[in-house]
């Protein structure tokens, strides 16, 4: 009898080591301690005030869960999953208030990447803690290969290493306004045949309203590896909702605003303007400039989300 014992001991002993993971996991699950979930982060992401690149994925706070998001996110991960531990009693409620919250999903948005830009964002949530999350992308893999061939052909023929970063920045400004129009027809009806919303519709259809023209001006900044990030700005007019986006950009150890938008007016003759009046500017040229003979207020953006320039001053 004890011959037949031992073997079975070992077998149970060796089906135990292979499922150790699931087991325990289900005694966290069951005991309600936390579980340890792990990612490979390969995408280089900064960390701002507003936001941070995490590894731990264990949320303790509202903003613990926008750094989940904003990591996960911008790393591309198509799908991903979390838990809410115990100790954080408010966990879910607070990931429903935050996956509703398109204001606050769209300034998030702005410290990533345009190529993890998405357009939404799924959640489901079960009583075991478990936060399953889905992410749809507003860039398709097509897209990217295809604007980063051009991106890259761009600079190895225009950039050189002698060039100052003013100088490379204003090249690649100047390209974008010399090669785009803003696009009215969007503006107007709220729909275009283009795709002027996009990086893409910019340098390839040659249309663009403020988030393309802010896009691909973003992705070319992060291909010189400067620092940058995307400022979003809403305001009523009439009772209508109109919404901004233009470049924040960190150079010589400054954060500066570029807004290629209003550098490329809509002019009523219907000529091609150039103009460099929002070109690497800093918060007192910014309010210094919108306050000519038409006062502007698109640049009124929430201070307390673009921290790096209420820091700077």
């Amino acid at each position: 009898m004890k011959k037949i014992f031992i073997p079975l001991m070992l077998l149970v002993i060796f089906i135990s080591i292979l499922n150790l993971d699931t087991i325990t996991l289900q005694f966290e699950s069951i005991l309600g301690l936390k579980q340890a979930i792990h990612y490979e982060i390969t995408n280089k992401i900064d960390d701002f005030y507003y936001v941070q690149k995490t590894n731990d994925f264990i949320p303790l706070s509202k903003g613990d869960l926008k750094n989940i998001f904003y990591t996960l996110i911008s790393n591309g991960n198509d799908t991903f999953t979390f838990y809410c531990p115990k100790e954080y009693e408010l966990c879910f409620e607070d990931v429903k208030t935050l996956t509703q919250d398109q204001e606050t999903l769209t300034h998030i948005n702005n410290f990533i990447h345009p190529y993890y830009n998405f357009s939404e964002i799924k959640t489901t949530i079960y009583e075991s803690g478990e936060v399953n999350v889905t992410v749809s992308y507003l860039y398709t893999e097509k897209m990217i290969l295809e604007i980063e061939d051009y991106v890259n052909d761009y600079l190895k023929k225009n950039i050189t290493n002698e060039m100052d970063l003013y100088e490379k920045i204003k090249t690649i400004h100047d390209y974008i306004i010399n090669n785009t129009k803003y696009d009215v027809e969007r503006n107007e009806k709220g729909d275009s045949k283009y795709q002027s919303y996009l990086a893409y519709g910019a340098i390839f259809e040659g249309y663009a309203t403020c988030n393309g023209y802010t896009d691909i001006m973003a992705i070319f900044l992060s291909k010189l590896e400067i620092k940058n990030y995307k400022i979003a700005t809403d305001m009523t007019i009439d009772e209508i909702l109109v919404g901004h986006v233009w470049n924040a950009v960190y150079v010589d150890s400054k954060w500066l605003h570029l807004d290629l938008t209003w550098d490329d007016p809509v002019a009523s003759d219907g000529k091609d303007y150039l103009q460099h009046h929002y070109f690497l500017i800093d918060d007192e040229q910014l309010i210094e400039v919108d306050s000519g003979e038409v006062n502007i207020n698109e640049h009124n953006y929430p201070r307390h989300i673009y921290l790096e320039f209420k820091k700077a001053t």
